[in-house]
């Protein structure tokens, strides 16, 4: 099936007589009639479910749904993409070891590691997503168990160059992970451009109403974890408390990771998305390959009304010519990246407070990647932890306004981003 019909389709099959819609399996726990037939799920000698804090059917029809739309082998959802991008580090780092990531990510992904993480004993090293080839292969040491960033960075909107990444990540023989939420699969699909596991934060595009928190891991099972056994014990050695099972020697290079992170992570950390979000899910990334179109047709009128206007002091959105990120955008979003326009407003944060206090249709929200306009002034919000010099490196300014730009009439959007201008002095 091409992409349109995946977003549609993809995922769930139903057999003669069964429900048209992806079920709601709204249940902790299933029924099976001899203690030898759970006995076998407890071992992994068998598939299936047994409590839905580890896996629920729900769950699994639309991560395989996810999975097939970015070309992986296996996927799992979470409970928030705060979640997948734990897991997805967490399942191969462990204390005393070394993470890169770039420095321009989420905020919320950034206190994760900078803070959170450190106090596990992982330590990460942050990166310019500009640097060059040699840039990266100085920041690697020999604990560097894996290289994260994001495809369109949430707010910054610089653009990964991810065939680089991939590389030099390869070369040092770990994986890359790659935050694809902004772009989502429709615009952008990782795993062709050598990125071996792609994480989401669902709540956004992928959901797309602001219905249903989520996250999701699709593994590419395409990174050969057996040539480099040593740094991923983990996957390689065997697992004292599944009897002794060895992830790679039993579910092989397309299904260790995620069945790892299933077996170990999401049994004693319990992240796991409710079948109620799930379902609704589901229904988002039905009208995923609409809504990005007309998230990105938006994005790019409104990108280019405010690059003309004399109260803004600067634009970034790749779609636009000129723009630092734009070449890069043609390689690898040539069909559109988002809906997410960053911007300056002249005077500064005072300036930019004033603007969105006067906004009528956009709301002002933690929010972004909406089917509704929202608007957000990250330096006193999202990234409201992070010192002036943090901030700077994760290419957030106290004049940035993060607009992301729904799915309503683009004049409607430039009319009250026009009047909102006209009260800042």
């Amino acid at each position: 099936m091409k992409r349109d019909t995946i977003c549609v389709q993809g995922g769930y099959q139903p057999k003669n007589g069964e429900p048209r819609q992806v079920p709601i399996i709204q249940s902790t726990t299933f029924k099976y009639d001899t203690s030898e037939d759970m006995g076998k799920l407890f071992d992994l000698e068998a598939s299936g479910y047994f409590y839905t804090r580890l896996q629920n059917p729900t769950n699994d029809y639309v991560a395989a749904k996810i999975c097939q739309l970015e070309g992986g082998t296996a996927a799992m959802l979470t409970s928030s993409g705060q979640a997948a991008n734990f897991y997805s580090v967490f399942n191969i780092a462990n204390c005393g070891d070394h993470v890169i990531a770039s420095a321009e990510i989420y905020g919320g992904t950034y206190n994760l590691f900078a803070v959170t993480m450190k106090k596990m004993g992982i330590e990460f090293t942050f990166v310019s997503p500009d640097a060059t080839r040699e840039e990266l292969d100085k920041a690697f040491r020999p604990n560097t168990k894996a290289v994260f960033g994001e495809t369109i960075a949430n707010p910054a909107l610089s653009v990964l160059d991810i065939e680089l990444f991939a590389s030099v990540a390869h070369a040092h023989g770990v994986p890359l992970i790659i935050d694809n939420t902004f772009a989502t699969p429709v615009n952008c699909r990782p795993i062709e451009w050598g990125a071996d596991i792609v994480t989401h934060s669902t709540t956004k595009y992928l959901d797309g109403h602001g219905a249903a928190v989520g996250g999701c891991i699709v593994d590419s099972g395409k990174f050969d974890w057996k040539k480099h056994a040593e740094k991923f014990p983990g996957l390689c050695t065997p697992d004292d408390s599944y009897h002794g099972i060895t992830y790679v020697e039993k579910f092989g290079l397309a299904g260790a990771f995620i069945t790892k992170a299933t077996a170990q992570l999401m049994r004693d950390f319990g992240s796991v998305q409710s079948p109620q979000n799930a379902f609704l899910l589901n229904l988002g990334l039905e009208s995923l390959h609409v809504r990005m179109k007309k998230h990105c047709e938006n994005g790019q009128k409104v990108a280019e009304f405010l690059q003309s206007h004399p109260k803004v002091g600067w634009v970034r959105y790749c779609g636009l010519e000129g723009d630092k990120y734009h070449e890069l955008a043609k390689k690898y979003l040539p069909d559109g990246s988002c809906g997410v326009v960053s911007f300056g407003v002249k005077g500064g944060r005072k300036a930019a407070e004033t603007f969105m206090k006067n906004l009528k249709i956009a709301a002002i929200a933690t929010h972004v990647a909406d089917a509704r306009t929202c608007c957000l002034h990250p330096a006193s919000a999202t990234h409201r932890q992070m010192t002036d010099e943090e901030l700077v490196a994760a290419g957030i300014t106290p004049d940035l306004v993060r607009f992301s730009c729904g799915l309503e009439d683009a004049q409607d959007l430039i009319a009250d981003i026009d009047n909102a201008l006209k009260a800042v002095k």
